[in-house]
């Protein structure tokens, strides 16, 4: 009886044990930590000074300096359109002078050596279009060409050498030619301006005189010495390239070619052409020159 007694009672501590150990957990702790932030104000508060009678004015800006300040603007906006208006419309002028080589073929019967050098002067006028890198320029120019070749009867025997006859039979006889001569040239051109270079084309109108001397009767004898000249006027083109350097001054090249037609020298005493009628030549030039603007810019 007691046995069973004992082994009751440790049965039920068995039991007790074992469901107390199921019912325990681990529990998780969680810690906070408050922070308090402590933020430093500052207080501006005025203080009265005593000055000695020293008055400052409040800083106020009225609405009529308001309106000035406007208007000045505007009226600056105005004065800069205005500038640019004059620089655009105004006219530009100065001069030019250069050097250059000239082949004509008209020559070539008489020398193989068609190239000439000459030096010109020139005088020009330029204005923009339309406010806009676009601008016309007129020039005037006089061109003087050096001799390539030099035919003197009274020196040597040349091509030309002999004695002519005018349509009224009269004698004439040939005494000296070179190709030295004046050219007068106008042109108009159209350039387009960008940054210091100025590209431009435009049409040419030229006048040559040549001169050739024939000895010419003179009561029934031949002892005058009379020039046969050329009054040609010629129409072409030319195209070329102008670069400015620093404010006044602008170097250029540039190529012309005209054709000359019907080309003669005549006197106006004497009925006689050597050159025969219906004839065309041509003649291009390459010029290269410094040019300085004279009005304000």
């Amino acid at each position: 009886m007691f046995l069973k007694k004992t082994i009751f009672l440790f049965s039920l501590i068995i039991i007790n044990f074992s469901w107390a150990q199921k019912k325990k957990k681990i529990d998780t702790v969680y810690v906070y930590e408050k922070v308090i932030v402590h933020d430093t104000v500052y207080l501006e508060k005025p203080l009265r000074l005593k000055s000695a009678n020293l008055v400052i004015a409040p800083l106020t800006i009225s609405q009529k300096e308001i309106k000035d300040i406007y208007q000045e603007n505007i009226n600056k906006q105005k004065s800069e359109k205005k500038i640019k208006r004059k620089v655009f419309n105004a006219f530009q002028y100065g001069v030019e002078a250069g050097i250059g080589f000239k082949n004509s073929d008209w020559t070539a019967f008489i020398s193989k050596n068609k190239q000439q050098f000459g030096e010109n002067l020139g005088l020009w006028i330029s204005k923009n279009l339309f406010a806009s890198p676009l601008s016309l320029i007129l020039s005037a120019n006089v061109y003087h060409w050096n001799s390539s070749f030099d035919l003197d009867a009274n020196k040597e025997d040349t091509i030309l050498n002999g004695f002519y006859f005018t349509t009224d039979q009269q004698p004439l006889l040939f005494q000296r030619f070179n190709n030295k001569h004046f050219e007068y040239a106008l042109r108009l051109k159209i350039a387009y301006e960008w940054k210091n270079i100025r590209p431009f084309a435009g049409i040419l109108v030229n006048h040559n005189v040549y001169k050739m001397q024939f000895l010419v009767p003179e009561n029934n004898v031949l002892n005058s010495l009379e020039d046969f000249k050329s009054q040609q006027t010629n129409i072409g083109f030319s195209f070329g390239l102008q670069y400015r350097v620093l404010k006044h001054f602008i170097f250029f090249a540039e190529y012309q070619h005209y054709q000359m037609k019907n080309i003669s020298l005549k006197n106006n005493a004497f009925d006689f052409d050597i050159f025969k009628t219906n004839n065309t030549f041509a003649e291009s030039k390459i010029n290269f020159g410094i040019s300085y603007i004279i009005s304000k810019i």
